[in-house]
């Protein structure tokens, strides 16, 4: 019984970090790609004609 709560608590700590690991991003805010001149979000919705 002990084997089995062990082994319960390790599966858990390991989804655990493995979880919070594949949460982490690139560090900074995040960018359109491509130059800046040809980024045309955000913009307004409906777009004015």
């Amino acid at each position: 019984m002990r084997r089995i709560l062990s082994l319960c608590l390790l599966i858990s700590c390991l989804t655990t970090f493995t979880l919070q690991l594949s949460g982490c991003g690139r560090k900074g805010p995040p960018k359109p790609p491509g130059p800046p001149s040809k980024v045309t979000y955000p913009r307004a919705y409906p777009p004015a004609d």
